[in-house]
């Protein structure tokens, strides 16, 4: 079966919102065994719209269109299902009953124009919002079948997983689903890992491999056809072993977390303690690290020394080391040095990091912008820093400083 998905939205059109739907929708098709090779986004207009439906179902036997359902007049998805299959709207009762009783207990006049939330192409499978109002349908055309589902992530995912899916695989029953194992990259960029697999990639057939990047991490997903995850593992077995081999120093985990977790998770096993201090970052870290949860357990916390007399104050880095004549400055290899370890001093923690350097896009101390400085202190081996020059804009120097200190701790864990 191949699949097209339909969102229909000026808005996203526009880029007020990001199709977080096609992502979702996309991962649970290919877990099911279905192909989907195109997407289309379309306005609020119905001839439009009845025109993406034309060219979906010559390319597709499954069409979901998501989005426009609600009870205002440019809401005409279910308007253009029922003019392009020439099926008539008619209200499914149990979705209007609810409509009702919604607006009854809340003692709030239901305006008539939310009634139509409740219709639906006669002759279709109603598929029940559990967390909202507009109900869904499933349809069957000419050959193709259609699925139409609301806009709202937290409506649309919970109707597909109950039961469009279901209504799907029940449309399918000798399908073979897809499984994958995603392994996600530290320390490595996307050009540099491809060129490590290539031969994997150029030769892959039963076992597939699609690299991509993200936010300063680089994956593979790894997939391939197969009967039940048992049978999966044992028909990429020996792909995963080579790919493990090749890159094994920059291979961070075997699920799709962000390299955060991955070092909470190595803190938590080891029992051991961690701290920051930050300047150019400006709470980077630390706000990737307690994004995580339960990383209380590990995070003593970071102190964010922006300014040289905060730095001198507060962190109690010399001052020698920051002004004067031959003074290596803010940003240098000592003040890191000494910005972790005193960090690490105050809290009593196991690790400490620091982040200095300038993030753009002026120069600073007559240093070039994107020139970082990250320290790695511990209580059990000498003090390591780093010297980091990397382009891009402040935001993308800053988040590459704070996902290479990630890394560079990844690994010292590692080896304890």
């Amino acid at each position: 079966m191949k699949a097209e998905i339909v969102a229909v939205g000026t808005e996203l059109l526009l880029g007020q919102i990001v199709n977080t739907n096609a992502r979702f929708l996309a991962r649970q098709l290919a877990e099911i065994g279905v192909d989907s090779y195109f997407q289309t986004v379309v306005g609020d207009n119905l001839d439009r719209i009845v025109q993406a439906l034309t060219i979906a179902s010559q390319r597709a036997d499954l069409v979901i269109c998501t989005g426009g359902l609600g009870p205002t007049r440019d809401d005409l998805t279910k308007d253009a299902i029922a003019a392009w299959t020439g099926r008539r709207l008619i209200y499914d009762e149990p979705a209007l009953s609810r409509i009702e009783r919604f607006f009854r207990e809340r003692g709030v006049p239901m305006a008539e124009s939310n009634a139509r939330q409740a219709l639906i192409p006669e002759g279709c499978d109603p598929l029940p919002n559990d967390n909202g109002l507009a109900v869904g349908a499933a349809l069957e055309h000419g050959g193709v079948r259609y699925i139409v589902l609301p806009g709202p992530p937290k409506e649309l995912e919970p109707m597909f997983v109950r039961y469009a899916r279901p209504w799907i695989l029940a449309q399918m029953p000798q399908h073979t689903p897809l499984h994958s194992v995603v392994l996600k990259f530290a320390g490595i960029g996307e050009s540099a890992l491809e060129q490590k697999l290539i031969d994997l990639i150029d030769g892959q057939s039963e076992v597939t491999l699609a690299p991509y990047a993200g936010d300063g991490e680089v994956a593979v997903r790894v997939s391939v056809k197969a009967s039940d995850q048992e049978q999966a593992m044992r028909k990429m077995s020996g792909t995963l072993a080579d790919i493990r081999r090749r890159l094994g120093e920059h291979l961070y985990a075997e699920e799709d977390i962000p390299l955060e977790e991955a070092v909470v998770r190595q803190l938590k096993a080891r029992g051991l303690l961690l701290s920051a201090a930050e300047s150019c970052t400006g709470g980077l870290f630390a706000e990737r690290i307690t994004s995580v949860p339960g990383s209380s357990a590990v995070f003593a916390g970071a102190m964010i020394a922006y300014t040289n007399e905060f730095k001198i104050r507060h962190l109690g880095v010399p001052e020698r080391l920051l002004s004067g004549d031959g003074a290596p400055g803010a940003i240098s290899e000592e003040t890191a040095r000494t910005m972790a370890e005193r960090a690490r001093e105050l809290t009593g923690s196991h690790f400490a990091l620091s982040f200095t350097g300038a993030a753009g896009p002026d120069p600073s101390e007559g240093k070039g912008p994107g020139l970082v400085y990250i320290g790695l202190a511990s209580d059990r081996f000498p003090t390591e820093t780093y010297r980091l020059q990397w382009n891009g804009d402040r935001q993308s120097v800053r988040l590459r400083a704070v996902r290479h200190g990630l890394y560079v701790l990844w690994r010292k864990i590692g080896r304890e």
